[in-house]
């Protein structure tokens, strides 16, 4: 009888092989790097015919969507494993028609989230110029602009979630900045609630009155909110004409919850400071994309710092989330109970 088949997919360090060589006896092991975006026919395509003859296969969180007419076009499929404790890229509801069980991860390190300190590297590397005095050091120039002081500026939150709270509570305790925070249904109750988690007294998040109040107040913008219908493009021409000039943007969230048009238009015109940028559409981000090809901070352009989706791309994380797959792959091969289900 010949060895079931595994695909790993979308593991850009190729970190992911190790955590299941001790199952190669048993299993035979392939991986797949390279990202196809199932949105594309073209992609969709070559995805199912990739994919065609494997039993199980290792979707990493939210990299590569399976719809339900990949899923149906998969006859060999017996099991999905993801990363994370949630995955909205895959129609759940689609491998529970087929039968197929999902399972994810759950470990996380303790203390501040990943996403959460990459939010402040991001807001920090453009507040003080990182990269840019990087480049000119590396080019042997030296000083050529000034950072700007975040102590005693504000902190738009926008998505008061664990996340977004995290992040507030750095801004205070770290820099002393001041908070707002807005989304649809955030109400003050809310806020307080968040605070008093934290370990803050009521009233230090401030729900502002209106979102066009939101923009036209925050220094800094931090985008948290979960992608969805209702969120996508959010933030869109009319936030960006409201921010102040000397304000900057930061997503660590996801890209479509801000529109990117209106954004490089923005940016491509200087209306405001900068931009710090985690997550994009698609992923990866094409080789002509202007975000690549845009020559940023120069000509009046805005600031733009670019970093490849690496909110929660740490070591610690990324290992264990592999380690608990491993574990699942392990438990379905000796035909137990899985972990972690989803669907």
């Amino acid at each position: 009888m010949s060895k079931p088949k595994f695909a790993i997919l979308d593991d850009y360090q190729n970190i992911g092989l190790s955590h299941f060589t001790h199952l190669e006896p048993r299993i035979e092991i392939h991986s797949f790097p390279e990202t196809l975006d199932p949105r594309d026919p073209i992609q969709q395509d070559a995805l199912i015919q990739r994919l065609l003859p494997f039993d199980v296969v290792l979707a990493m969180r939210e990299r590569t969507p399976f719809f339900a007419s990949t899923v149906t076009a998969l006859p060999n499929l017996k099991l999905l494993l993801t990363t994370g404790t949630r995955n909205l890229a895959l129609d759940l509801a689609s491998f529970s028609e087929r039968g197929i069980p999902v399972a994810g991860t759950e470990g996380r390190p303790p203390g501040v989230n990943s996403t959460v300190q990459h939010t402040w590297a991001l807001i920090l590397g453009l507040a003080r110029h990182i990269a840019r005095d990087d480049a000119a050091v590396k080019q042997g120039r030296w000083q050529g602009s000034l950072g700007f002081n975040l102590s005693g500026k504000s902190l738009g939150v926008l998505g008061l979630g664990k996340l977004g709270a995290q992040t507030a509570k750095i801004a205070i305790e770290a820099f002393g900045m001041e908070v707002i925070a807005w989304s649809t249904n955030l109400t003050q109750e809310k806020a307080d609630e968040q605070a008093l988690a934290h370990g803050l007294p009521a009233g230090t998040f401030v729900v502002s009155p209106s979102k066009s109040a939101f923009f036209a107040t925050a220094d800094v913008v931090s985008v948290h909110n979960v992608l969805s219908e209702r969120t996508r493009g959010i933030v869109a021409k009319p936030e960006l004409d409201a921010m102040k000039k000397r304000a900057i943007i930061v997503n660590t969230s996801r890209g479509p919850l801000i529109d990117e048009a209106d954004l490089l238009e923005s940016l491509k015109a200087g209306g405001i400071r900068g931009a710090a940028l985690d997550v994009f559409d698609p992923e990866p981000l094409p080789l002509d994309s202007p975000w690549r090809t845009t020559a940023w901070g120069q000509d009046g352009r805005s600031e733009v710092i670019l970093s490849p989706h690496m909110g929660y791309g740490e070591e610690d994380l990324l290992h264990g989330w592999y380690e608990e797959v491993a574990e699942n792959l392990e438990r379905w091969l000796n035909g137990k109970e899985l972990l972690r289900e989803m669907n």
